[in-house]
């Protein structure tokens, strides 16, 4: 790597690092430079109470620290999504940093997306959100733009979930599925949650027959542990058990940890571990699979 690529991609890793979920003002809508949607991403906040139907070892919001806000206010919602997508158009977004660090031809929203500090499909007015981002999505002329749901599937069955999930697709939606896990007891120790993972696998199934998933699974070191072999031989499996009942992936996308977890005794792979788990995955699952590294 020559001394200009080394410095875009110190650039841009310096910009993706800084993934403050806050804006100015704003309470519920922010804007990060995402490394998976490759530019600027618009993010709803739909979990400012820090509720979350999962209590991952890796997750970066800090629970131990009270709210400074529990309900969500539509109208305002809507206003700072307005207020956030006026500034990324007329420019001044990219005024102070870390957008300041993207070239002209790096700018521009690629995407509106549901995520935050929890599980967007908890809010119970998720599809109200929905409308709210497609409405804007439309008025600010992003056609290019998605709608993203990150979602840990905990709730994808929900008959109010999938009427929202329906508008989704209508606007260019993408759903990206969180599964880090190929076994009851690793996803128990990674993921902390009363939901079994049967149910997860169900709903993940049950939304990716009707329209492609994207797969997002974080690998990790915990208490210096990799994933055993076995377990990701695992994971295997279930990706394509539910892709012989008619299951649907675009992509998976293997990352690891890239910013400060809730427990110390999680840590990023190496390269060279995650490159091995991607090997893996790569000779057993005939989905392409784009892999994301801690720097």
């Amino acid at each position: 790597m020559n001394r200009e690529a080394k410095d875009v991609q110190g650039r841009m890793t310096d910009a993706w690092r800084h993934h403050e979920r806050r804006w100015k003002e704003n309470r519920y809508v922010y804007a990060v430079i995402s490394r998976r949607s490759r530019g600027v991403s618009v993010g709803i906040n739909l979990n400012p109470n820090r509720m979350c139907s999962f209590d991952c070892v890796y997750c970066q919001v800090d629970r131990k620290r009270p709210p400074a806000v529990r309900k969500i206010h539509q109208a305002r919602l809507s206003e700072e999504l307005d207020r956030i997508l006026q500034a990324e158009k007329d420019g001044s977004l990219y005024a102070d940093l870390p957008f300041s660090a993207l070239t002209p031809s790096e700018r521009g929203v690629r995407d509106i997306a549901f995520s935050g500090d929890g599980e967007p499909t908890t809010y119970r007015r998720f599809g109200e959100a929905v409308r709210i981002a497609a409405a804007a999505r439309l008025r600010f002329g992003l056609y290019a733009a998605k709608l993203v749901l990150l979602t840990n599937a905990s709730c994808l069955d929900k008959p109010s979930v999938r009427s929202a999930l329906a508008l989704l697709d209508e606007n260019n939606g993408e759903i990206w599925a969180k599964l880090d896990a190929g076994t009851e007891k690793y996803f128990l120790a990674v993921n902390r949650t009363h939901v079994p993972l049967s149910r997860i696998l169900d709903n993940i199934l049950g939304a990716a027959r009707v329209r492609p998933l994207v797969i997002q699974t974080l690998w990790l070191r915990m208490r210096d542990a990799v994933p055993p072999e076995e377990e990701i031989e695992a994971y295997c499996r279930c990706l394509n058990g539910m892709m012989s009942v008619g299951g649907q992936f675009k992509r998976i996308q293997i990352h690891t940890i890239a910013r400060t977890p809730a427990e110390e005794f999680a840590s990023p792979l190496s390269r060279e571990e995650l490159d091995r788990i991607v090997s893996i995955v790569k000779s057993r699952v005939a989905v392409p699979i784009e892999a994301f590294y801690s720097c």
